[in-house]
């Protein structure tokens, strides 16, 4: 049988402390907030209290974290477009915020990287047959979130390259 860990209770204030440390620390959206708050042992309008609060002092900013979520996981993980919409969506944040946030990646910037990891994963591959290097690199850049049209464009270069 499941047993559920031993439930902490704290006080507002220590709540409170709590969540500003944890968002001050890494910028946050709400669902991770709500979701920490709820291992806290709080009464419903305690957990909203907390959320209002920190939106009004600035510690949860949704746009902040789209903005800051998109250029993070581009710049070093190398996703894609499709990837980070798919993980902000996953996150609940709002259409215009995954929108504004798409618009911190440069599309020069995004093409060059673009190319940089479909050359590099296409030279790793050196070893394999035609036909499993070219479905092993579309499922590597899909995974990762790149447009399927640039993937094919990609591929065809590639091919024509070789």
């Amino acid at each position: 049988m499941y047993q559920r860990p031993e439930a902490k209770y704290v006080s507002i204030q220590e709540a409170q402390q709590k969540m500003e440390n944890y968002c001050a620390y890494q910028d946050r959206c709400h669902k991770e907030v709500e979701t920490k708050l709820k291992t806290m042992v709080l009464i419903p309008e305690v957990r909203d209290q907390i959320l209002l609060h920190l939106m009004q002092e600035n510690y949860l900013n949704e746009e902040r974290f789209a903005k800051s979520f998109a250029r993070g996981k581009f710049r070093i993980k190398k996703w894609g477009k499709s990837r980070i919409i798919r993980e902000l969506k996953q996150r609940e944040i709002s259409a215009y915020n995954i929108k504004t946030a798409l618009k911190e990646i440069d599309q020069q910037e995004y093409m060059a990287i673009f190319h940089t990891v479909s050359e590099k994963k296409w030279e790793a591959m050196s070893n394999l047959t035609l036909i499993k290097k070219k479905k092993k690199l579309i499922d590597y850049l899909l995974y990762r979130g790149w447009e399927s049209t640039l993937i094919f464009d990609k591929l065809r270069e590639l091919i024509h390259v070789e």
